[in-house]
């Protein structure tokens, strides 16, 4: 589900005061110093790309001299209880006028009565992954996020999206016009390239929140075809967002023989992460969607081979000959093209080879910062406004691209 975070019941009254005193603590600033708002669905610190993203983004906004008072919101959306949303509403209208709002997806989608905001703050929406395209939704909840997040997005001066695929899909089925739409790719930071192996066991990584949308079930059900080869699998991934899914999981890992070669590690911290990177062969990711797949694009920095799907935003995150990718919910062809990574040396040589050369053309932070930074200047230079919703005209000029 696309849940990232579970509730804590103190927190609301703790982090609602928290900004006001930040709120007020920051109107001492000079009036010319940049400043802005971001308001994010629960801890900062989550492990999950999307969380990453926000968080260097607030801090490299604030190595470029920006003032950034960062409202925790309340962890409970998507699926906000009455209270979580009026705790919301409440800080966001504690902003003082004139302020650029920046609000992360997950809750704005979820919160459209905060475009009403929008007459007197300019409002930066931020989509790392349009809500309803969660495939653990049933029909009557994707709709619902659907409509919602239409309206959210239509209060919005200014929507960031962290892929051309994205883009896409908010300025084609949310009616978006392009001109209010800047794509900002997350930054990648310089990192050692993997060895690789010479054991004659292939390691395979798949990192990502154990949900449906990852689509590990996937990647189980074909590495279950393959066990006359030798690999082994590490999944890492916070296993507490969907329970019933990641005991699902371990009941096919169970079914099919495979748990002494497959290890799950649960949420696992950066250092980690890095140290697992560097000690795989090849990067695994079966996902059913992908907004941008920043876990795929720090494969590739380390110089690893990438098995993925064509879902979402995957083609444009891995680059062509650095990786192979098969439909997603494929797990016959899945396992062919693992099969074909896992007994080919050769093969696992061309691709790593060519994921080196593309980790060349990846964006740092630092870059992608400053194009956050300027589709917020865009909007508090020319204080664009929405036009009410009845008012709309779709626009035909082309999306700003926001790359490297």
């Amino acid at each position: 589900m696309v849940a990232r975070g579970a509730t804590t019941a103190h927190r609301p009254r703790a982090e609602q005061h928290r900004f006001r005193t930040a709120i007020r603590t920051a109107r001492r600033y000079p009036a010319d110093e940049p400043r802005l708002a971001f308001a994010v669905p629960g801890d900062l610190a989550t492990p999950t790309g999307g969380y990453r993203y926000d968080r260097r983004i607030i801090e490299e906004l604030r190595r470029l001299g920006w003032h950034v008072d960062v409202a925790n919101i309340g962890d409970g959306f998507p699926f906000p209880s009455s209270t979580q949303r009026a705790t919301a509403l409440a800080m966001l209208s504690a902003v003082p006028t004139g302020c650029p709002i920046v609000l992360d997806g997950l809750a704005f989608g979820a919160l459209p009565e905060a475009g009403a905001f929008r007459w007197h703050t300019p409002l930066i929406a931020l989509v790392h992954q349009p809500l309803a395209l969660d495939p653990g939704l049933d029909t009557l909840q994707a709709d619902s996020f659907r409509e919602n997040e239409r309206a959210a997005l239509a209060a919005a001066a200014r929507v960031v999206v962290t892929s051309e695929s994205t883009a896409r899909i908010v300025t084609g089925d949310y009616g978006v016009p392009a001109r209010r739409v800047s794509i900002v790719r997350p930054g990648n930071d310089p990192v050692a390239r993997a060895p690789g192996n010479s054991d004659g066991i292939v390691r395979l990584l798949s990192i990502g929140s154990v949900l449906p949308v990852k689509g590990y079930d996937v990647l189980i059900a074909a590495l279950a075809t393959l066990t006359d080869m030798p690999w082994r699998l590490t999944i890492a991934g916070d296993r507490m967002r969907n329970a019933a899914f990641a005991a699902q999981l371990d009941a096919d890992i169970e079914a099919h023989g495979l748990g002494d070669r497959v290890a799950m590690l649960g949420a696992v911290p950066p250092a980690r992460i890095i140290e697992l990177f560097l000690a795989s062969d090849v990067f695994v990711l079966a996902s059913r969607f992908e907004g941008y797949g920043m876990a795929l694009a720090e494969a590739i920095s380390h110089g690893l081979p990438v098995v993925s799907t064509t879902a979402g935003a995957i083609p444009q995150t891995v680059p062509a000959g650095s990786g192979l990718l098969v439909p997603p919910d494929d797990a016959s062809a899945l396992a062919h093209a693992l099969r074909r990574v896992i007994g080919d040396r050769g093969e696992r040589s061309r691709l790593a080879r060519n994921a080196r050369a593309a980790a060349a053309q990846l964006p740092t932070w630092q870059e992608s910062t400053r194009l956050f930074a300027g589709a917020i200047e865009t909007v508090a230079r020319r204080r664009e406004r929405p036009a009410r919703p009845s008012g709309l005209a779709r626009d035909d000029s082309g999306v700003q691209t926001a790359t490297a």
